[in-house]
């Protein structure tokens, strides 16, 4: 079974689409980084299981993840090129087709935007994973996923992290014109986001990267999903790139109007280049999207 969202058709009509999740914050108050802030986070993520909903398969989740600080020890250590110095590169969770020749498109077009951007790739990572356990729904959905690092003309911190949205933001747009299955949970010098079709509790087992004692953060929010009206998908997992949320969201529509209606109007100085080539801001039909669903393993 395809975790793609079906088109609106008959009683189905996907802006009435809601969520009611879970969602926890541990926190260092002082900024110390250590792995128990991490452990501590995932057993807040398993005690809220009850927030989250699976479906007629018991191992497969609505959806479960965690957004923690760059562990740059775990993975200065872990790939097999240079790394600049911490907060001077990001990274990211890369979700890409199980299809190797729709995979090497979705690199292309990366490539192409990382290099209109004067970005430099300077590699990749096989992450980790360890499917054993996961429910066949959740398998026959799950894509292949990879770790992309970037580094760009000597930037750090913010402003490295804005020209990696320019970057994310112009390969989302063409691959889903495409109808190429690719997206990226994150991409930023500051922050990773790991996250999948998962239960709580199978969070912790799917990444070993979320074991290893390396992985270091002072922050961990984790997210629990409940779609409580939506399809679960790979993708649509919490927490997104800044925020996880908890509660029924009723303003999508509106919140996405006001966006639309504001794109003439925009303008920064923060973003560097013509801005008009990152619309739209709010991805259209983003729970229908190819983007946002991965299909069935091949």
């Amino acid at each position: 079974m395809a975790m793609t969202q079906p088109r609106n058709q008959g009683l189905y009509d996907s802006s009435y689409e809601h969520d009611a999740c879970g969602v926890a914050l541990i926190a260092d108050l002082h900024g110390r980084r250590n792995h128990e802030i991490v452990r501590n986070g995932l057993d807040a993520l398993c005690r809220l299981d009850h927030r989250g909903a699976r479906g007629a398969d018991p191992n497969t989740g609505d959806g479960a993840g965690i957004l923690l600080q760059i562990p740059d020890s775990l993975y200065r250590a872990t790939v097999d090129f240079d790394l600049p110095p911490p907060g001077s590169y990001a990274t990211g969770l890369v979700f890409l087709p199980t299809n190797g020749a729709d995979e090497a498109r979705a690199v292309t077009v990366l490539e192409k935007f990382a290099a209109a951007e004067g970005i430099d790739i300077l590699g990749w990572r096989d992450v980790p994973l360890d499917p054993h356990g996961l429910g066949a729904t959740a398998e026959a959905a799950r894509p292949r996923i990879s770790q992309i690092f970037i580094a760009a003309d000597g930037r750090a911190g913010i402003d490295l992290d804005r020209v990696a949205y320019c970057l994310r933001r112009q390969a989302e747009r063409e691959t889903s014109e495409r109808g190429i299955n690719a997206y990226l949970p994150s991409l930023s010098s500051r922050t990773i986001v790991y996250k999948g079709m998962l239960t709580p509790e199978q969070l912790r087992s799917f990444f070993p990267d979320l074991r290893d004692e390396r992985l270091d953060s002072a922050i961990a929010l984790v997210h629990s999903r409940f779609s409580t009206n939506t399809f679960p998908s790979w993708p649509l997992a919490h927490p997104y790139r800044f925020v996880a949320h908890n509660g029924e969201i009723n303003t999508i529509r509106g919140n996405r109007n006001w966006m639309a209606a504001r794109e003439a109007m925009l303008g920064s100085t923060a973003i560097p280049g013509d801005i008009e080539r990152l619309l739209p801001i709010c991805t259209p039909d983003c729970y229908i999207s190819p983007a946002v669903a991965c299909r069935t393993r091949s």
